[in-house]
């Protein structure tokens, strides 16, 4: 791989799906904060909602997601209830009935709900929100444990994207991450969705997996695209054990260096590149026709804390567990322990663990960092014009991306700061470099490639 990279490669950096990230969220922030910015939202604008549910039937040893195993229901059903009257308790808070415009339900697995359950939950959503006509509503399913009950009920639901959890086909790869399931499983969940309704379907892809390789992957790549989803999602797996203990169940010797990893996402990228797919962002490709595609050629592109995004919603309200809201005026996180999330909901309170206040320097540092993370430039002179920022405000950062451009990674015109084309994988590094709270924080993060 390019040495130049290969260095870089080494470091770490926050995946900035939001700004500030997760880690500054504050301890001591009150669920009557969060309460009075719900009320504060203009009641005509839409807002987006993410769902998330914590339980999956079998456990992936890769994953650094919040979940819990769950082998009886009786768990899944009680969440049921809670994630109902956490339902209610947002929309209570709410100036009134608002519109939605983007529904995204996130996990764990959140097709280990029971049909009946599911469309509960969707049948309270419709009633104290309004779905306009075109949302999307997205759902992340596992092929190994999807019916054909589940597949109908999607489609009666509205439902129309499913998103499906691939990371490899190769068959070591899966015994060690302990997630097996075969092309025709993976094809037959495509097909129930399709014929079901569900017309748009998205993959996710992993790299740098214990005994991946480049071939595996680009095996992989090429039988994925096969099935014709509309949009690939490429990961580099995260490596977090002091985080995820799972992962400690896999062989820590037979993950792929820096070197190695960059190069499998490379290869991957160029095949899905050959096979007719858009590269859009840092890791999601795209058919050319395809509303993300269309977002990313017109500098419409948005990110947030499910990747890359058509959404454009500035309000994201977070329900369930550990689930993350997003306002105008800043960030709060539930409780992640489901016993304790439940408790709150039941006593009648917005169940917050953490959250931040957002000031005039984070939302413009925040808007440079996503056109960034998008578009792979950004303009200086419009983040200040936006945010009414000071001459020289980006005087800091553009010093700490100082050694990215002697290297040819980046290049920086007046206020135009773009990334090359050779310099992209290394976007979340120069990302870094407008984040004024990083060298204050003293978490740990992934790779940055």
């Amino acid at each position: 791989m390019d040495p130049v990279i290969a260095r870089y490669a080494r470091r770490a950096a926050p995946r900035y799906t939001s700004y500030p990230t997760a880690p500054h969220f504050r301890p001591d922030f009150e669920a009557a904060e969060l309460q009075g910015w719900l009320q504060a939202l203009d009641p005509a604008a839409a807002v987006s909602l993410y769902l998330h549910v914590p339980f999956c039937r079998k456990m992936c040893w890769y994953c650094g997601c919040n979940m819990k195993l769950a082998r009886r229901y009786e768990p899944v059903a009680d969440y049921v209830e809670s994630l109902l009257a956490h339902l209610e308790l947002t929309a209570q808070a709410l100036p009134g009935r608002m519109a939605v415009s983007h529904l995204a339900w996130g996990g764990g697995t959140p097709t280990s709900l029971s049909p009946d359950d599911l469309a509960r939950v969707m049948d309270a959503v419709r009633e104290r929100f309004e779905l306009r006509e075109g949302s999307e509503l997205a759902i992340e399913v596992d092929p190994r444990t999807l019916t054909p009950e589940m597949s109908a009920r999607l489609g009666a639901l509205g439902f129309t994207r499913a998103s499906f959890g691939v990371q490899e086909f190769d068959p070591r790869v899966q015994q060690v991450i302990n997630r097996v399931q075969p092309t025709e499983m993976v094809e037959a969940a495509t097909q129930a969705m399709r014929a079901a309704g569900v017309e748009e379907v998205s993959f996710d892809l992993i790299y740098g997996l214990p005994f991946q390789t480049v071939d595996s992957l680009r095996r992989t790549v090429i039988r994925a695209t096969e099935m014709g989803p509309q949009r690939i999602a490429l990961f580099g797996y995260a490596h977090v054990p002091w985080m995820a203990k799972n992962q400690r169940m896999m062989p820590e010797e037979a993950l792929p260096g820096p070197g190695e990893r960059a190069d499998q996402a490379e290869s991957a990228a160029e095949t899905l590149e050959a096979l007719g797919y858009q590269r859009i962002g840092l890791d999601h490709f795209a058919l050319p026709d395809d509303p993300m595609a269309v977002a990313a050629r017109e500098g419409r592109l948005r990110r947030n804390f499910q990747g890359y995004t058509t959404d454009t919603a500035e309000t994201l309200l977070g329900l369930g567990a550990t689930a993350i809201t997003r306002t105008p005026f800043g960030f709060a996180q539930s409780v992640s322990e489901t016993g304790a999330w439940a408790r709150e909901v039941a006593a009648g309170r917005l169940p917050v663990a953490r959250g931040l206040a957002t000031d005039a320097d984070d939302r413009l540092r925040a808007w440079a960092i996503e056109r960034l993370m998008c578009d792979f430039a950004v303009d200086l002179a419009e983040a200040a014009r936006r945010h009414d920022a000071p001459e020289g405000w980006a005087d800091e950062a553009l010093g700490r991306l100082a050694e990215l451009r002697a290297d040819g990674m980046v290049e920086i015109e007046g206020p135009q700061v773009r990334m090359t084309p050779r310099g992209r994988p290394l976007v979340r590094v120069a990302a870094a470099a407008f984040d004024a709270r990083l060298a204050r924080s003293e978490a740990r993060h992934s790779l940055a490639v």
